[in-house]
């Protein structure tokens, strides 16, 4: 199993950071009752990265299914607080 060096100082598993970072973005979606923006560098970093990097992963059928289930209700919820263009 590879560690990041940031793993290796916090002592982490690659499977406890992930559900780590999926806490966070969920707290952060349900806190904020939206999606993170991407022109936010904070939200940008932490969050969209790792949403779009986990989308590839599971579109490529790569992505642990263990994960596969609770990624997906992530993306139910962030579908709840999609942001509806005002125009139309």
């Amino acid at each position: 199993m590879r560690m990041s060096w940031d793993n290796f100082l916090c002592g982490m598993t690659q499977n406890e950071f992930w559900l780590k970072r999926y806490q966070e973005v969920k707290d952060f979606i349900e806190t904020n009752h939206r999606n993170p923006s991407r022109y936010n560098p904070e939200e940008r970093g932490r969050y969209c990265n790792w949403i779009k990097h986990n989308k590839k992963l599971m579109n490529a059928g790569e992505m642990k299914e263990d994960r596969v289930v609770l990624f997906e209700k992530l993306l139910e919820l962030g579908e709840i607080y999609k942001r509806v263009n005002q125009y139309e």
